[in-house]
C-alpha cells in the first residue's frame, strides 16, 4: 500500500518514522515533507492546500490512503475534495471531514459543540468589531486573568492570557478592529480563566468506535517556568503522571465518550485523531479546546509509546473496524524536547547548517523545521528538530534527551531546559 502524508513537520517526520515500521506498506510519500523525511520516505514540493496538485501525485504515485498532519487542508475541507471526485472518492483521508474540522476551525464552533453536549468547559462569550463595547463589559465582569481567543486558525499562537483589565481591552480592540490576527481574530471569544494543569488527552475514532491514546502534556511558553510568548510547542511527556485511573475515567465519561457521540449527532463525520486540550481544576477536567489533528510537539512523544502497526490502525479507522483492535502502548515515559531557532517565536533566521545529530545515540531524531540542500540539512523554521528519549519515569527520559541535544549544534539553536518543571 502506498501512503501519502500531508504536511513538514515533527509531527509528519513522526508518522512518517511509525508507518515505515509496517510491513504493509509499499512506498510512502510526503508533502512537502523536509530533510528528517527525505531520508525515509519520498517528499513532493507541493503544498498542502494545492488540492489540485494533491490529487495529481495520488494518480501519479498510485496512493492508496491520504494521512493529513496539519489542520489547514482538514479545515479547507481536503476530506470533502477526495470524497466529491470520481478519480478520488475511493481513496481513504485520514482526517475529519470539513464541517467537523470546524471544532478546531472555529473557537465558537466548538464552545456551541461542547455546551450542547453538556461537555465541562469555562464560561464565554463571543464578539466582533461590531460588539466591541459589549466586550469590554464582559471583560469588566470577570476576575484576572482575561482569556482572549482569536475564533479562527491562528497556528496556536492566537490565545492571549492577561492579568490587567485595561491591557485586555486594548489587545481585545487590536484583535478586532485591527486584525491582529488577522481573519482569525474577526471574531474573538473571551472566557474565564481556568485555574489547574493542563494535559493533551488524543482519541482516534472511526466515526463509531474509539481509541483513547497515551496522555500527554505539552509546554507551549519559550521561556522556563512557562513565561513570554506562545509557540508551537517546546517540549512534550508522555503520560503524565498525575492523570491516574480515576482521572482518566473522569476524562472518559465526561469528555471523550460524549465528544464522539456528539459529533455522530451532530452528523460530522469523523475519520481520525481527536486532540483534546485539557485543564485538570481541582479533581475534575475541563476542555480548553479541540484540534482535529495530532498535536505537535506531543505526537513526538505519543506516537512512538504506541507498539501497534499504523498502516493496519489507519486501516480500521478506513473501514469503520477500530473497535476490533487492541491498543499496545509502552508502559516506559516518553520526554520530547524541540531546539528552536534564536529569536523564535518572533522574528528569526533560517538556513543555518545543523550538525551532529548523526551522532545521537538512544534517542529519536525528529526533525520539523529541517531542509536538505546540497548535502547539508539546513534551519528551514522556528521548530527545528526534536530529541524523544524513553525511561523509567520523565526525569530519567528527559536526562537522555538533554544529553543528545548537547550533540546538536547550530546557530542561535535555543531551548527549554525545564521541561517537566511542574510535574
Amino acid at each position: 500500500m502506498n501512503i501519502l502524508i500531508l504536511g513538514s513537520g515533527g509531527r509528519e517526520h513522526t508518522l512518517a518514522w511509525k508507518l515505515n515500521q509496517s510491513p504493509m506498506l509499499g512506498k510512502l510519500f510526503v508533502a512537502p515533507g523536509n530533510a528528517g523525511t527525505a531520508e525515509i520516505a519520498k517528499n513532493i514540493p507541493i503544498g498542502v492546500n494545492d488540492f489540485e496538485k494533491i490529487k495529481a501525485s495520488v494518480l501519479q504515485y498510485e496512493i492508496s490512503m491520504v494521512v493529513v498532519g496539519p489542520e489547514d487542508p482538514l479545515v479547507n475541507g481536503v476530506h470533502d475534495f477526495f470524497l466529491n471526485d470520481e478519480d478520488l472518492r475511493r481513496i481513504p483521508v485520514i482526517g475529519p471531514q470539513k464541517a467537523a474540522a470546524t471544532l478546531e476551525g472555529s473557537k465558537q464552533f466548538a464552545k456551541e459543540f461542547m455546551m450542547r453536549h453538556a461537555i465541562p468547559t469555562a464560561a464565554y462569550q463571543s464578539f466582533t468589531a461590531d460588539t466591541l463595547e459589549n466586550g469590554y463589559i464582559f471583560l469588566e465582569s470577570l476576575a484576572p486573568p482575561y482569556v482572549l481567543k482569536a475564533d479562527g486558525l491562528a497556528a496556536g499562537k492566537g490565545v492571549l492570557i492577561l492579568n490587567d483589565l485595561e491591557e485586555a481591552k486594548e489587545e481585545l480592540r487590536t484583535m478586532l478592529v485591527d486584525g491582529k490576527f488577522g481573519n482569525a481574530s474577526a471574531k474573538v471569544v473571551i472566557e474565564e480563566f481556568l485555574d489547574g494543569i493542563e494535559l493533551s488527552v488524543f482519541v482516534l475514532t472511526d466515526g463509531d468506535g474509539y481509541k483513547v491514546l497515551p496522555t500527554a502534556k505539552d509546554y507551549k511558553r519559550i521561556g522556563e517556568g512557562d513565561t513570554g510568548l506562545n509557540t508551537g510547542g517546546m517540549g512534550a511527556i508522555s503520560p503524565v503522571p498525575f492523570a491516574d485511573k480515576g482521572f482518566m475515567d473522569k476524562i472518559h465519561d465526561r469528555i471523550v465518550k460524549p465528544t464522539v457521540e456528539g459529533l455522530k449527532m451532530d452528523n460530522l463525520p469523523y475519520k481520525g485523531f481527536i486532540f483534546i486540550g485539557l485543564i485538570k481544576v481541582g479533581d475534575d477536567p475541563k476542555v480548553i479546546e479541540y484540534n482535529v489533528r495530532l498535536g505537535d510537539p506531543e505526537t513526538e512523544a505519543v506516537v512512538p509509546r504506541i507498539q501497534n502497526d499504523f498502516v493496519k490502525l489507519f486501516g480500521a479507522v478506513a473501514n469503520g473496524t477500530l473497535d476490533a483492535i487492541d491498543l499496545a502502548v509502552d508502559t516506559r515515559t516518553a520526554a520530547t524536547v524541540m531546539m528552536v531557532s534564536g529569536g523564535y517565536p518572533e522574528a528569526y533566521e533560517k538556513g543555518k547548517e545543523i550538525s551532529g545529530y548523526e551522532n545521537i545515540q538512544d534517542s529519536l531524531v525528529f526533525h520539523a523545521g529541517t531542509q536538505a540542500k546540497d548535502d547539508k540539512v539546513l534551519t528551514n523554521g522556528g521548530r527545528v528538530m526534536a530529541i524523544t528519549s524513553f525511561g523509567a519515569d520523565f526525569k530519567k527520559a528527559l536526562s537522555k534527551s538533554y544529553e543528545n541535544i548537547e550533540k546538536v549544534g547550530f546557530s542561535g539553536k535555543n531551548y527549554r531546559k525545564d521541561i517537566g518543571f511542574d510535574l
